[in-house]
């Protein structure tokens, strides 16, 4: 039953010579009411056809239409039905259209009298986008709604335009028949003029009273754009400054801040990232697509994940140098004298298909903490708008506090860390110390007390005796040793004597130390698998042996005496260059069969004074603080060591780097390669050094 022809339409086509206008509600509202106000003034009784769009649109004039059907008795009033607006007779004729008629675009309102005659025909445009709903400024846009269409006094147009009305009644109410026969009776006397006659104009005065309140519609729909544009920007910087009040994590606000402003401004993709004024380039992280903004209306491309260039940008190095945003309505056709040649992005902006660019820059106190980046990738350009620019800054004001606070949080929460792992340290150190130093000194006590109080002690009992008190003695020399040394490196202490070394005569040297310490106690069989070809490397021999040792006997105390330790040694490329690693090194394995490492302690076994077992429950010996001497000497010479393990009773395995013979030094303090002679010198002097410590 619906009639999906427009009204407007079908006069105009009648009347080609028409000109439709651009009519605001709130004009057509006054021009109705003066229609209406002529016919409620007169003594006429006209036909009166009003159609509105929606029931609410009808409830506001119904009395007025209550006042005319006392005068007149052909009055008909059309509105898309609801729930209290249906088809009846009750003084005035009602006609419920379906939702899908044409008529639910359009406003009518025809008067056809004996003396008097106006038409009022118009069809809604596209809304404005008006306000979020329960916004302020929802009902003021209400009245800035646009409509294009016919006014006229005219009395043919007015007939022709009752004649279409009529015709749509009748289909939806047929049973009005007769009363709609007996109008066109009445009104539709004259004849209808040929399409191409002239049509008269309104009278002037009331078409300078329309004008006049187009006008104010048009200043009124700027301040209200004005003040639309307002309230985006204070509920974007509202809800950036929420999301800082509720998380000081950079992620979660930039991802907040990202996916706002790109649906507020409804661009094609919206970057936010941190950045410094030295940067090469930064990985994307935070990004948001608009809907149909890429070529040919598809999604424009992500680019999360990508390595976004920046020192080679142009664009960057202005914006990061004078700290303003820069705009470019058109990257093909840049324009104005301070802009930036933009030849090196080309390929850049190809790819990316970037038709107008924004860059704003988030600054604090003269410094670049990272940058706003807004794309329209559509085939025409577009041109930044200083709502746009206001916004944006807007934007990157609370980002850029957002950052700093974050920043801060987060070294005081780093602060407050290294406090809390000093305070572990301590209270390790004050347990360790306490233990290892109270029970040698307990038994050394001991036995010297039994010696001075019992001369007649058999010679046995003696021996004895001076044996344990000694032994308990070398552990506490031990325990001050590793605590001095590992001051040392910690402290920067250490005159490093590299050298070029064969790796084949430090594992021969870390090996005799072991077997002449555990002589008289059973221990895993160790075994040195490493090939014949091996290259010297370069290092402090006699440091690199003690990191053996210290591996060694670590193995030692965590393996069953039927277990297996394996020494072993290769080829290490580094799988990516870097400035710290630019050439290959030697990775040498030590691997046992013991009780393994459980994989979220693989780290933590580095630490000072670490225990697997607690401080004062373990069932094997020892400070805590050789592994931490290792990584010490390791980052002295120029390498780096880590643990891997399967987990618990699975074994482990220890892995350091040392850099082959003739690669660069490792660090500042680096002696230069010494000659054969030298070299030789300095293994002998290595090799007795180990030797004293051994016995």
């Amino acid at each position: 039953m619906s009639n999906p022809a427009s009204v407007v339409e079908e006069l105009l086509h009648v009347f080609p010579d028409l000109r439709p206008q651009v009519y605001f509600k709130t004009s057509l509202t006054a021009l109705s009411h003066a229609m209406e106000d002529q016919v409620l003034a007169g003594s006429e009784q006209p036909l009166v056809i009003a159609s509105f769009q929606q029931e609410r649109f009808y409830r506001q004039e119904a009395h007025r239409y209550s006042r005319i059907a006392e005068i007149s008795s052909q009055v008909y009033v059309l509105a898309a039905a609801g729930t209290s607006f249906s088809n009846s007779t009750d003084g005035y004729e009602t006609i419920a259209f379906d939702d899908h008629d044409a008529l639910i675009q359009e406003w009518h309102l025809v008067v056809l009298g004996e003396g008097y005659s106006a038409c009022l025909v118009c069809r809604e445009r596209n809304p404005i986008a008006a306000a979020r709903p329960g916004g302020s400024s929802s009902a003021a846009m209400e009245q800035v709604r646009r409509f294009e269409g016919i006014w006229t006094l005219d009395r043919q147009v007015s007939q022709q335009a009752a004649r279409l009305m009529l015709d749509r009644i009748q289909v939806y109410r047929p049973e009005l028949t007769p009363k709609i026969d007996q109008a066109r009776k009445q009104f539709f006397q004259a004849a209808i003029a040929p399409a191409n006659a002239a049509v008269s104009d309104p009278d002037p005065f009331a078409q300078r009273l329309v004008t006049y309140l187009q006008a104010g519609q048009y200043k009124l729909l700027k301040a209200y754009k004005a003040i639309s544009a307002q309230e985006r920007r204070e509920r974007l910087v509202n809800s950036i400054t929420t999301a800082i009040r509720r998380s000081l994590d950079p992620g979660e606000i930039f991802q907040i801040a990202v996916r706002e402003l790109g649906q507020a401004t409804d661009v094609c993709r919206c970057l936010v990232y941190r950045c410094g004024v030295d940067d090469l380039s930064t990985l994307v992280e935070y990004q948001h697509l608009g809907d149909n903004c890429g070529k040919g209306g598809k999604r424009g491309k992500s680019l999360i994940g990508e390595d976004w260039p920046l020192q080679s940008s142009p664009l960057f190095q202005q914006v990061a140098q004078q700290q303003e945003a820069l705009a470019i309505t058109d990257t093909r056709q840049p324009e104005g004298a301070d802009m930036p040649d933009l030849k090196p992005l080309a390929k850049l902006i190809d790819r990316w298909q970037i038709r107008s660019w924004l860059l704003t820059p988030l600054v604090y106190q003269g410094r670049l903490l990272g940058m706003i980046e807004l794309h329209h990738c559509q085939d025409e350009p577009y041109a930044w708008s200083d709502d746009d620019l206001a916004l944006v800054d807007a934007i990157a004001a609370q980002l850029s506090v957002a950052i700093i606070q974050a920043d801060a949080y987060a070294n005081l929460e780093d602060l407050n860390h290294q406090l809390e792992a000093l305070e572990l340290t301590r209270s390790n150190l004050i347990a360790i110390t306490g233990h290892e130093l109270r029970t040698p000194l307990s038994t050394i006590q001991v036995c010297l007390e039994s010696l001075s109080t019992e001369p007649d002690m058999p010679q046995e009992l003696r021996e004895v005796m001076l044996s344990t008190a000694l032994t308990d003695a070398e552990r506490m020399r031990k325990l001050v040793q590793d605590f001095l040394t590992l001051s040392r490196l910690e402290s920067g202490r250490i005159e490093w004597n590299l050298e070029s070394l064969s790796l084949q005569e430090c594992v021969d040297l870390a090996l005799s130390s072991i077997s002449a310490r555990f002589s008289d106690t059973p221990v895993p069989t160790v075994t040195a698998q490493m090939p014949d070809d091996l290259p010297l490397v370069r290092a402090d021999g006699e440091w690199l042996v003690e990191v053996l040792n210290k591996l060694l006997d670590n193995a030692c105390k965590f393996t069953d005496p039927d277990g297996t330790i394996t020494i072993t040694a290769q080829l290490h490329a580094p799988r990516r260059k870097t400035a710290r690693s630019k050439s290959p090194t030697l990775e040498v394995t030590v691997a046992d069969s013991g009780r393994g490492i459980e994989p979220a302690r693989l780290e933590t076994v580095f630490d000072r004074f670490y225990q697997e077992e607690g401080a004062l429950r373990r069932t094997a010996g020892g400070t805590g603080l050789g592994l931490a001497i290792c990584r010490q000497i390791m980052a002295g010479l120029g390498g780096k060591i880590w643990a891997t393990s399967d987990g618990k009773d699975q074994g482990s395995q220890f892995h350091f780097t040392l850099p082959l013979a003739g690669s660069s030094p490792a660090t500042a303090a680096a002696t230069p390669t010494p000659t054969s002679s030298s070299q030789s010198r300095s293994r002998s002097r290595s090799v007795s050094s180990q030797r004293r410590r051994s016995s």
